[in-house]
């Protein structure tokens, strides 16, 4: 069983329409509404394409009963904390070439409420094969939060997947996970570095060997592996030892990215649960995952990846 842990989870809003002009109305069909976050989207995933998955998020309000009730239609397994602030909502306005995301950030947890989170997360631990943290955090949340479930599991020798953003993806870097899954953005946001030319020979684009090394300087803080999802442009992983793959597809596929990320975070977490995870043919798969998600029109479904899983581009350098 494969666990994902959503601390900031959402009801996710898809509005799918022509064109977006700002300060018109739009009239939506068929709008869509799911439980979200992207552990939830990792969950989905997973269970889509057969893996056992668990979803464990702190809910509340009306929302948070929305919330479990989609879970429990869509048939995902769950442990669900239950706390005061009402769960979040997240848009994503879908046109033919482009998709926006409006966020809220979400509300700030008690004390109490993150240890009935924290302890939830550790009683699960006993049947998990993978630990998956996925997404942002509320307001306010403790920075040792992400080390203290990190440090759990490997108590138990359960590898984690850790997908955030600033300072947290920092602190959980220290911590050591099996891997961490930031995008170009949050690589290089955390660390301060902005994409500038670098003297790299992998990629034959300067940009993208820079974000190699900015790579390098997380997986080197507690010797973890680092997967950099590039968007159009592909993927990168680097070891702790500093070794760089690279995969793409020949092309940009058109479609809606939102989930693209969690779909590779799911491919991930699905090999490192089974016997023979080796980071190049994990690469690739995540490649497909990915770009199999970008063509479906929901976060947390695939199109079929097998055709995709041939088309991929390999690249590893030192």
């Amino acid at each position: 069983m494969i666990v994902t842990v959503t601390l900031n989870p959402a009801i996710d809003l898809t509005y799918t329409v022509p064109a977006i002009e700002l300060g018109q109305s739009h009239r939506v069909q068929n709008p869509a509404a799911r439980a979200g976050g992207k552990g939830v989207n990792v969950a989905r995933v997973l269970t889509g394409q057969g893996v056992a998955a668990m979803v464990i998020a702190p809910i509340g309000g009306a929302t948070g009963a929305e919330f479990r009730a989609e879970l429990d239609s869509a048939g995902l397994h769950h442990r669900l904390v239950d706390a005061g602030p009402a769960t979040r909502r997240t848009i994503a306005l879908v046109t033919r070439t482009q998709t926006t995301n409006v966020n809220e950030a979400g509300s700030p947890l008690s004390q109490d409420e993150w240890e009935q989170v924290v302890t939830t997360i550790t009683t699960a631990l006993q049947e998990a094969s993978v630990l998956v943290i996925s997404g942002s955090t509320p307001p306010h949340t403790p920075l040792d939060m992400l080390p203290r479930l990190i440090n759990a599991a490997a108590e138990r020798e359960i590898p984690v997947v850790v997908d955030t953003s600033g300072e947290y993806l920092l602190a959980a870097a220290e911590a050591g996970p099996t891997v961490l899954k930031p995008n170009r953005e949050e690589l290089l946001t955390a660390l301060s570095r902005e994409s500038s030319p670098s003297a790299g020979p992998l990629t034959g684009n300067p940009n993208l060997d820079h974000i190699a090394d900015a790579a390098r300087i997380l997986a080197a803080r507690g010797g973890s592996t680092v997967f950099a999802s590039l968007g159009g442009e592909g993927m990168l992983a680097v070891g702790p030892e500093g070794t760089v793959s690279y995969a793409r597809l020949p092309r940009p596929l058109p479609g809606n990215p939102t989930g693209a990320g969690d779909a590779a975070v799911a491919a991930i977490a699905a090999d490192l649960a089974g016997d023979d995870f080796d980071r190049q043919s994990s690469l690739v798969k995540a490649t497909a995952w990915s770009a199999s998600a970008v063509l479906a029109p929901l976060a947390g479904t695939l199109t079929d990846p097998a055709p995709l899983l041939g088309a991929v581009r390999l690249r590893t350098n030192q």
